[in-house]
């Protein structure tokens, strides 16, 4: 196992190395933020002191390499139009983001993997077919079409939830969530549900397709001749042996609903990191888009990094190749 940990240990750390070099050519070669920081009618003198003063007049590796010192150092440097710590404006939009991920993430994996297991156990039963189509609509209509549907239904015409916004907000270990009251909850559900309807049709079709596999599999014959009955074969035998490639998806995905959760934030007005990139990618905050790339991708193996350590302990074999 200590083999496997340091491989892939090396590895994280070769992605976010690489990855550094990508996002920061990537948006400091594009553009002049100068432009946007000072008035167009603004003299040479001050133009040119403010090139000196963040370093554009250096050569494009020189800055990487003070970037990358600074970084090592937990600095991520100041934002262009806020005049704030970058680190500090993320962190204060980070946690409304992560909220909104992990209740979307709860959502689909609680509603996902059951629906799914019952499809690939009845696949023939209408209920089945019923979860399939629910499946494919998930995966068809887009975010931003069903976010304004909800917000007409719910919001508009019944009146039930707030149509956006992220209300009242209580402190939990140090970080402000809205899930704690019953009306900052009314205020998650829209958005955490939009969020989730694609992972939730992902679910349902990967864990029907598992169950569909490991019922004809030999060992769930056994189990089933042995008289165990059907809860515990679908419990011990089918959920068991589907778990792998479920735990994989659903870390990438995760991964994928912080990094993305752009449009829901914009349609439902949440107060997070999807947020403050739109905006600060519109004003040309490089600082701000290179830190929030930075944590993405940071996120991104860190994420992964966990999801091959749980991988490890669910099949011996993969600790086994990665030790030798």
């Amino acid at each position: 196992m200590i083999g496997f940990f340091i491989q892939r240990l090396l590895q994280a750390i070769a992605v976010m190395v690489a990855m550094s070099v990508i996002v920061f050519v990537g948006v400091y070669a594009i553009g002049n933020p100068i432009d946007v920081m000072i008035d167009p009618a603004s003299d040479q003198a001050l133009r040119a002191a403010l090139i000196k003063r963040y370093g554009f007049d250096r050569p494009l590796f020189e800055q990487y390499f003070i970037f990358m010192g600074n970084l090592l150092r937990g600095d991520l440097g100041e934002s262009f139009i806020y005049r704030l710590p970058v680190l500090g404006l993320i962190f204060d939009r980070l946690p409304a983001t992560l909220e909104l991920a992990v209740c979307a993430m709860l959502i689909a994996t609680l509603v996902g993997i059951p629906l799914g297991i019952w499809a690939g156990y009845r696949p023939d039963a209408v209920s089945s077919k019923l979860i399939m189509g629910l499946s494919v609509l998930g995966f068809s209509v887009p975010t931003f079409w069903v976010g304004l549907l909800l917000i007409m239904t719910f919001a508009v015409e019944l009146g039930w939830l707030p149509s956006g916004g992220r209300g009242p907000v209580s402190t939990v270990l140090g970080m402000p969530l809205s899930i704690t009251s019953l009306e900052g909850l009314s205020h998650l559900l829209l958005p955490a549900f939009n969020l989730a309807l694609f992972k939730l049709g992902l679910l349902i079709r990967l864990a029907r397709a598992g169950t569909v596999e490991v019922m004809s599999a030999d060992y769930v014959r056994f189990a089933r001749a042995q008289g165990l009955s059907e809860s515990k074969v679908l419990g011990l035998h089918v959920l068991k042996n589907i778990s792998i490639p479920i735990v994989t998806v659903f870390g990438l995905e995760f991964g994928s609903t912080l990094a993305f959760a752009v449009v829901t934030e914009t349609v439902f007005n949440w107060p997070g990191m999807g947020k403050l990139i739109i905006d600060s990618i519109t004003v040309l905050d490089r600082p701000v888009m290179v830190a929030y790339l930075i944590l993405v991708v940071f996120l991104f193996v860190l994420i992964n990094f966990v999801v091959d350590m749980v991988y490890g302990q669910l099949d011996p074999r993969i600790r086994v190749k990665g030790a030798a």
